[in-house]
């Protein structure tokens, strides 16, 4: 007869099966599988008797072989109901438990483990709180069981009808999922009632989990069946598509926008804006014109270094030997080159400058520009301003013009591939407006380091920060460029290259390139110094080295044909055979005259080409006292000749002239070279002189130059391009030069052996220029 389970009658003694990360109640029946040894041992010493057997959990599962104090004190009497040997050694049993049991003390360890027990199953009686707290927690239950999908609903069958506190909980903790501590907590409980608690906090928070749990998986099985719908139609769709002829599939290509973006880290802004046009692509018919347009729009957004850097190198020395190896001279602009890049190792919190180098044509602004960006490390942009009209090119086109387009910065930006490239804009002064805006007020945002680091160009639609682009821009002259642009620029201004400093330029870098650039080498063609300067001197006119570079080519084109036609293996350029390539002389400097004239003095010019001499002629001729001018004079030397025409009748007494002249004579003041347009405040005391020397029949000295401005009373005003003009002097054979004294500290620009072989004679007064230049005679 088989015995019932409560009426198991259960000794003192029993083995001990120790369980890892599992708790068994009473009345629970659950398969275990025993591989330890003191574990079988056990197993094999219950089978022995009774079948019975204590069940009792460890605290750390991961332990292999658990001390006496890693074992918990409270748990399970069970009954061996089945037991089969596995092939690999291990036994797999079905055990059922009977009652609550606590180990009192350890009798044995070895060779398995076997203790004394004392039993604590709760004996309360049955009373309102109790059955109210039963009936809660068959409700709780209730619920648990709807939340929970992996029970089934008959699991409520199993516990409604169980009168027995004790039972009622152990049931319900059987078919529930829950921690090895939270089990032996209610394990350990020993009285009905802190049982029945223990689990009904157990189960409300359990429900409180179920329930965000079915909230989740509700949102998301939402999301899946809305992806699966528009899979679905989208699936319909390109069979629709199919059958109707159409290929033009761009499904693939959404998916390789959206990847792209994913992959490019873009602002969160800009990858906004970008995903929601891929969205309005993706509903569009594929034949759809605007498709054209997101689709450029689109390319234009991931083309673009938003986060693409170039590291600077500033290595100051590195930097001094890039310069120095590329340009002769200009050593003014090396020098604040040099001190931006030491602040910049210092601090890269300031704002960069734009530089604007002045200069005229063919001085090395833009090879200028090259230089800097390889001695910082940056990719190096060049953009031409030159006859720009149109704002759209500085903003770009609204996307809503037909063949719109991004701004030329934008575009430059995309080309260098990085964000902080040098930008070159080269002839700022040539920029001009009309009815499609004003490109000047454009780059206002574009050069202004308080605005720019969110350029907002119109086919963007999009803040993208400039403020790292170092600005470098050029111009021939300042003057032009308009006066809110030229605000914000640091001007640096490049005069122009002496005659010395042209010849050291062309045999430093242009005679070495240019052979090259032709096939030859340093065996086949020879060109001395003196004959680059005379090139220099009646082949070009000009302040830069442009025209210098190409009469080299010239030469270096005719040594080739003689080169390749066999006639000679070292041809030789020198001062007296340079007329064979390059033909005859077109220019000719100005040069001091041989002996001294009446009515002639000599004057020194600036020009965009360089210095030069300038002889003004005046001549006496009977007439009613009108000042003729010749030679296209503009308007400033006009006036400096009225000046000077007024200042001659206030001396008339000191300078012994007839006192009526004004009214007998006409006074004729011609310049020579009548084709070439001639202007400036330079040429006053030059033309006073002519005209006194013409007045009062007395010779002008033939060695000296001058150049200055004169005042109706007399005085003598200060001048520019000092430099250039004494260049112009010394080269004509000049001895003396008379100035104005506030001059005297542009004479520090002039080369040392050109100052060493002139004489400077500095003056306030016109009185003085005649007592110096004018020769009285015996």
């Amino acid at each position: 007869m088989v015995k019932e389970i409560d009426e198991i009658e259960i000794g003192q003694e029993l083995p001990l099966l120790v369980l890892r990360g599992l708790v068994v109640f009473p009345h629970m029946v659950m398969p275990l599988l025993v591989g330890r040894d003191k574990s079988i041992e056990a197993l094999e010493e219950a089978m022995v008797e009774d079948r019975l057997i204590l069940l009792a959990a460890q605290k750390d599962e991961t332990i292999e072989e658990p001390e006496l104090d890693e074992i918990y004190d409270i748990g399970t009497v069970a009954q061996v109901k089945q037991l089969v040997k596995l092939p690999d050694g291990t036994i797999k049993i079905l055990v059922e438990g009977i009652k609550r049991a606590k180990i009192s003390e350890y009798i044995q360890e070895e060779p398995y483990f076997k203790v004394g027990l004392e039993q604590v199953e709760g004996e309360e009686e049955k009373d309102q709180e109790l059955e109210a707290l039963m009936r809660s927690l068959i409700s709780q239950f209730e619920e648990y069981v709807k939340l929970n999908k992996k029970l089934p609903p008959e699991t409520m069958m199993t516990v409604v009808n169980v009168e027995d506190p004790g039972r009622l909980v152990d049931i319900m903790v059987s078919h529930m999922s829950l921690k090895v501590t939270q089990e032996q907590e209610i394990l350990k409980a020993i009285s009905y009632k802190e049982r029945l608690e223990e689990l009904y906090k157990l189960l409300n928070k359990e429900i409180e989990v179920l329930k965000a749990e079915e909230k989740i998986s509700s949102r998301v099985r939402s999301q899946v069946e809305k992806r699966q719908k528009e899979y679905y139609l989208k699936e319909q769709l390109k069979a629709i598509k199919k059958e109707l002829g159409d290929d033009n599939d761009i499904s693939n290509e959404i998916d390789e926008y959206r990847e792209k973006i994913e992959e490019t880290e873009l602002p969160e802004e800009v990858e906004e804006k970008a995903l929601k046009e891929v969205d309005r692509l993706d509903k569009m018919p594929p034949m759809a014109n605007e498709g054209v347009v997101i689709r450029n729009y689109l390319d234009c957004i991931l083309d673009l270094p938003w986060n693409d850097k170039s590291e600077d190198r500033l290595v100051l020395d590195e930097a001094e030997d890039i310069l120095e190896r590329d340009h002769y001279g200009l050593e003014d602009v090396k020098d604040r080159i040099l001190e931006y890049l030491a602040v910049r190792k210092l601090t890269s919190e300031m704002k960069s400058p734009i530089l604007c180098l002045v200069g005229p044509p063919g001085v090395g602004k833009t090879s200028l520009g090259k230089s800097i960006a390889e001695a910082i490390g940056r990719e190096f942009v060049r953009l031409s301003l030159g006859g720009v009209k149109d704002e759209a090119e500085i903003r770009g086109h609204r996307r809503t013009y037909v063949g719109s387009r991004p701004g030329r910065i934008i575009n430059a930006i995309r080309d260098a591939g990085t964000n902080n490239p040098l930008f070159l804009l080269d002839e700022v002064d040539k920029i001009s407006s009309d009815f499609r805006g004003d490109p000047a007020s454009a780059l206002l945002e574009v050069l202004d380091p308080e605005q720019n680091d969110e350029f907002a160009d119109h086919y963007l639609e999009l803040p993208f920060d400039l403020s790292d682009v170092i600005f470098v821009t050029t111009a021939n002259v300042s003057h032009t460029i308009p006066r809110p642009l030229l605000d914000r620029m640091e001007v640096i201004r490049i005069p122009g290259y002496t005659e010395e400093e042209k010849v050291k330029i062309a045999e430093r870098h242009l005679l070495s390139k240019q052979i090259e650039n032709h096939g030859l080498d340093e065996e086949q063609i020879n060109v001395s110094t003196n004959a680059i300067k005379s090139v220099i001197r009646n082949y070009t006119r000009e302040a830069g080295v442009r025209n210098l570079e190409r009469k080299l080519a010239n030469i270096c084109r005719k040594v080739a044909k003689e080169v390749v036609k066999g006639k000679e293996t070292l041809s030789r350029v020198t001062v007296q055979n340079v007329d064979k390539y390059l033909g005859i002389e077109k220019f000719s400097y100005g040069e001091a005259n041989e002996k001294p004239q009446v009515g002639v003095a000599t004057g020194l010019a600036w020009t965009k080409t360089g210095g030069d001499i300038l002889k003004i002629e005046v001549s006496v001729v009977p007439g009613k006292g009108k000042l003729l001018l010749t030679g296209k004079l503009g308007d400033v030397m006009k006036e400096s000749a009225q000046a000077a025409l007024s200042y001659a009748r206030s001396k008339v007494k000191e300078f012994n002239l007839e006192e009526e002249f004004h009214e007998k004579y006409d006074i004729h003041v011609h310049v020579p070279k009548g084709a070439i347009p001639k202007d400036g405040p330079s040429a006053g005391i030059t033309i006073a002189m002519a005209i006194i020397s013409a007045l009062s029949k007395e010779k002008v000295n033939e060695k000296i130059a001058m150049t200055g401005e004169i005042t109706l009373r007399g005085r003598v005003l200060p001048v520019g391009g000092i430099k250039s003009k004494v260049l112009a002097a010394h080269r004509a054979g000049v001895e003396k030069i008379i100035l104005c004294e506030e001059n005297k500290k542009n004479l520090e620009d002039v080369p040392k052996n050109i100052k060493k072989d002139l004489e400077f004679k500095l003056v306030e007064h016109m009185d003085e220029v005649i007592a110096t230049a004018l020769l009285k005679e015996e």
